[in-house]
């Protein structure tokens, strides 16, 4: 008994751990985007077809090379996906192509949540 009363409770505090990490990095990407950053979705076109952000480039992870090839390296870009696993290896990879203005705002529902303006 005491065991299932321990377990629940870690599995609550990583949900609620999760959840306020997850606010700040969105809200973060959304005053970004006031400023001006260049959206992008690293999703498939068909997760992004499904639904995604206003304004939304979709420049899917495995097209990076193709879509970045003209943009200006410093070019502020805010990059999310579903869950921020992808848009973190977008970041990763752009990095070392050189951009130096990149953010990775995490996963489209939590970007939803953080009230899209």
């Amino acid at each position: 008994m005491l065991n299932k009363l321990l377990a629940a409770a870690i599995i609550n505090f990583a949900l609620i751990s999760t959840v306020i990490q997850a606010t700040p990095r969105a809200d973060q990407g959304w005053q970004l985007i006031e400023q001006g950053a260049l959206l992008v979705d690293v999703r498939t076109p068909q997760e992004f077809q499904q639904g995604h952000l206003k304004k939304a480039l979709n420049y899917p992870l495995s097209d990076l090379d193709k879509h970045f090839a003209n943009i200006d390296k410093d070019t502020l870009i805010v990059l999310y996906c579903r869950s921020g696993n992808r848009s973190g290896q977008a970041y990763d990879y752009l990095t070392k192509q050189g951009f130096t203005n990149l953010y990775n705002a995490g996963g489209y529902q939590d970007m939803q949540a953080a009230i899209e303006p």
